[in-house]
């Protein structure tokens, strides 16, 4: 199974982005192959950027994706994961961390959890915090 991030969703349905290509053949590929989805996360940001939220899950269901729920045994990593983010941000001076996860730990800490691949464009911060996630990312 292939869990996407949202950036890599936002890339596939609009043409105009520079990782669209790979995005919209990486879904295909997953939808053939082994499977993909998303998770509540990513729908949920998906509909807030977006004037009709009520069309995204079946948007996302052409697609092929699934939509996944997120098993509750991804908070604990989620949580680990994000207190180690907000430490280091402070040490670094960057300041405090909002106190509730970004949405990236809960789709990290998903893929983390089921042993899933991720793909996303957000290697950085996944692969730090969530290091034995492996990461499916476009080529530089």
């Amino acid at each position: 199974m292939i869990l996407f991030d949202t950036n890599v969703v936002v890339d596939a349905r609009d043409s105009s982005q520079v990782n669209h290509s790979w995005a919209a053949r990486l879904i295909e590929e997953a939808v053939a192959g082994e499977g993909g989805g998303v998770n509540a996360v990513t729908l949920a940001e998906l509909c807030a950027g977006s004037p009709k939220p009520e069309d995204i899950a079946p948007e996302i269901q052409k697609l092929g994706l699934q939509i996944l729920d997120l098993p509750a045994a991804a908070s604990a990593v989620c949580g680990s994961a994000y207190r180690r983010y907000a430490a280091a941000r402070r040490a670094s001076g960057g300041g405090l961390a909002p106190k509730i996860p970004l949405p990236d730990f809960f789709i990290g800490a998903h893929a983390a959890t089921m042993k899933w691949n991720l793909a996303t464009r957000d290697a950085e911060r996944i692969a730090r915090y969530f290091p034995k996630v492996h990461l499916l990312t476009p080529k530089k």
